[in-house]
């Protein structure tokens, strides 16, 4: 199936410009894309709507009456080139400077890099893709539950292999925006409109949305949404009747394909589809009887084939080791403030960031901020288009993602109103308490940017239907986008330098301390604030395990065993405690054999074979600590000090004393 908000009643909205319409049903989407694939020849107006309904034998051969995919043209060509043109810029920082990292979201990078390590592990190593004890040894991370991504990651392998991960990231997130541009382009083109300039323009924002380059400055996963068009492309298309199995197994790859990508977009794009179609239904349900039959056959067939492959995956996810119940509070009451809707990002050419910054959690969720401009022009279109049961559709579908992302409690302009969103009640529900509510609004951009190409067809066929229009429509078009969109034009990625991996790493040289049996231990241990031990880790591929973590690990609370909820590190140890408030700048405790004891208990905990400390803030004053602790001071070994623990560690009968510095 597909969908067109093209309003075709004939009417304009100054008035009885065009002629009215003729005996078409209202509720014929077929008819009405049967219109949009049909290429106008002659400068004479032309109804965009066939003057009688399709006979029965077309309805059951959409494929003979619609030629889906037509042949590429050099706007085709132009179109993909200014998607791949525009994903440059954004990384461009990344590319030009390849020893800096996202400013804003280096933690996250990182992690991303570790995950593309993993995939290429599991092609060389045949590692089990979706546990690993390479990071928060011995626990490990539960892969499922970490967005693993490893529907990119396998693929890219040779090239995380041969350039390293830290360049594959910037492959992965370039051609992530790039093929999400593609892709939304030809889904438009060639299923919702027939102007290509108008599917470029929907493409335009679904890709490049102010909350799109907001995730591109540390989530790749998120912006890599080249699959969704296409998912809601062959879900439309399961009402075409015979065709249950063909339909349904096609749309289960896709599934299957976008589940190990992101989970979170894949739910998302499942319940604005259920929206859309449910309305569809009803609105449909008199003129298309068998339509709703053939459409629940088919998705039954998808359901099954893609809950057969995924079953033990997600098992693991929800019930495998390391697994967890749902976000930490404070991350499912992030919600989207109601003033950002109006206001423009930090990313976009009329954004500021002391205002991205109050309305936002952190820059990288500025998952709202459409500007004055493009939501005036949104509630326009649906007033304008009206009689369109598919932009109405649109509509719900948009305001309901708008509602859900406003959180349990809604804030306006930074103020907590006191009033309850919908989110209140569905916060704790199962799966839903996974689910971060202010990237509900992240949502919004492609439906208004579908509703964006069918608001510019349904110009251009006033355009074609009213030659004498068409200098007012033009103007009014071009004027109404431009004030919408080029104020949330992005500018490219901020970037950091990162700090250079030691020699120590580099070189080899931990290998004479780390094997099955030991790993590195880090000053600090690795975690949101200190996320370089993760890209040490990647770049030698994993095979430098490590103590600690970045990623999502459930809560351990002894005084409460049945909390597993998620945290975004380990749970505290006395050992990473101590080193992580050093480094944040608090008092240094007394070192007494009591946190002796307990450091040796850490370290027999983690296997450390070597600890290692690079220059850092608070290096000196971990250095002196760390000593104090295991007895003795470190050597200064490849651009790090390095203490070999593994005689303490493997010797049970080892004690802990304080050392001897004059």
């Amino acid at each position: 199936m597909t969908i067109t908000g093209i309003d075709s009643t004939g009417q304009s909205a100054g008035g009885n410009v065009l002629p009215p319409r003729q005996v078409t049903d209202p509720g014929d989407l077929d008819a009405e894309l049967l219109a949009l694939g049909t290429e106008v020849e002659t400068a004479a107006p032309v109804s965009p709507v066939p003057t009688t309904e399709a006979a029965p034998e077309q309805q059951q051969e959409p494929s003979r009456r619609l030629r889906v995919w037509r042949r590429l043209n050099w706007r085709d060509v132009l179109a993909i080139a200014t998607f791949v043109a525009v994903a440059l810029y954004l990384t461009m920082p990344l590319w030009l400077n390849l020893d800096h990292g996202s400013a804003d979201d280096p933690q996250d990078q990182a992690f991303f890099e570790w995950m593309l390590a993993h995939g290429a592990r599991v092609l060389t190593d045949g590692a089990y893709p979706f546990f690993s004890d390479r990071m928060n040894y011995p626990d490990g991370v539960n892969m499922m539950a970490n967005t693993s991504v490893l529907a990119v990651s396998l693929p890219m392998a040779p090239v995380t292999l041969l350039f390293g991960p830290h360049v594959a990231f910037n492959v992965f997130l370039t051609l992530a925006l790039s093929l999400t541009g593609i892709s939304w382009y030809f889904v438009l083109s060639r299923q919702f409109v027939s102007s290509r300039l108008a599917a470029w323009v929907g493409a335009l924002f679904c890709t490049f949305a102010p909350s799109m380059v907001s995730h591109a400055g540390g989530h790749p996963n998120i912006v890599s949404q080249f699959l969704v068009p296409l998912i809601i492309w062959r879900t439309l298309r399961l009402r075409e009747p015979g065709r249950a199995l063909r339909n349904g197994l096609i749309l289960a790859v896709l599934l299957v394909w976008q589940a190990f990508i992101n989970l979170e977009i894949l739910f998302m794009t499942a319940v604005g589809l259920g929206v859309f179609c449910a309305i569809m239904a009803i609105a449909r349900r008199k003129q298309h009887r068998g339509e709703c039959r053939a459409f629940l056959r088919g998705l039954l067939i998808a359901a099954t084939a893609s809950l057969a492959v995924l079953a033990y995956p997600l098992s693991v996810q929800f019930f495998g080791p390391q697994s967890y119940h749902g976000l930490p509070q404070f991350v499912r009451n992030f919600g989207a403030d109601l003033g950002s809707f109006t206001a423009y990002s930090s990313r976009s050419v009329a954004g500021n960031s002391v205002v991205a910054e109050r309305l936002a959690q952190n820059p990288q969720e500025e998952n709202a901020f459409f500007g004055w401009g493009l939501v005036i022009l949104f509630f326009g279109l649906i007033v304008w288009m009206r009689r369109s049961i598919t932009v109405v559709a649109l509509g719900v579908v948009a305001l309901l993602y708008a509602a859900m992302s406003l959180g349990p409690r809604i804030f306006l302009n930074g103020i907590n109103t006191g009033v309850l969103g919908i989110w209140a009640v569905l916060h704790s529900v199962p799966v839903l308490n996974s689910a971060v509510p202010t990237r509900w609004a992240m949502a919004i951009a492609p439906a208004v940017g579908i509703l964006l190409a069918i608001g510019v067809q349904r110009a251009f066929d006033l355009v074609k239907s009213q030659p004498s229009a068409r200098g007012p429509v033009r103007v009014a078009m071009i004027t109404a986008v431009a004030m919408a969109l080029v104020p949330l034009v992005p500018t490219p990625l901020e970037t950091a330098p990162i700090a250079p991996t030691p020699t120590f790493v580099t070189s080899g040289a931990w290998k004479q301390y780390v094997d099955d049996n030991h790993t590195v231990v880090t000053l600090p241990l690795p975690d949101s604030g200190y996320p370089d031990p993760i890209r040490w880790s990647a770049s030698t591929g994993q095979d430098m395990r490590i103590a600690g973590a970045y990623a999502l690990l459930p809560n351990e609370n002894p005084l409460n065993p049945n909390d597993r909820t998620a945290l975004f590190s380990p749970p505290w140890r006395p050992t990473s405690g101590l080193m992580a408030s050093i480094k944040q700048g608090n008092p240094i405790p007394e070192v007494n054999d009591t946190r002796r004891e307990m450091t040796l208990a850490d370290l027999r905990y983690w296997k450390a074979g070597v600890i290692l400390l690079t220059p850092q803030v608070r290096d000196i004053e971990m250095l002196r600590v760390m000593s104090d602790l295991v007895g003795f001071e470190p050597t200064w070994t490849g651009g790090a000090w390095v203490w070999d623990v593994r005689q303490l560690v493997d010797d049970p009968n080892a004690v802990l004393t304080g050392p001897d510095i004059s």
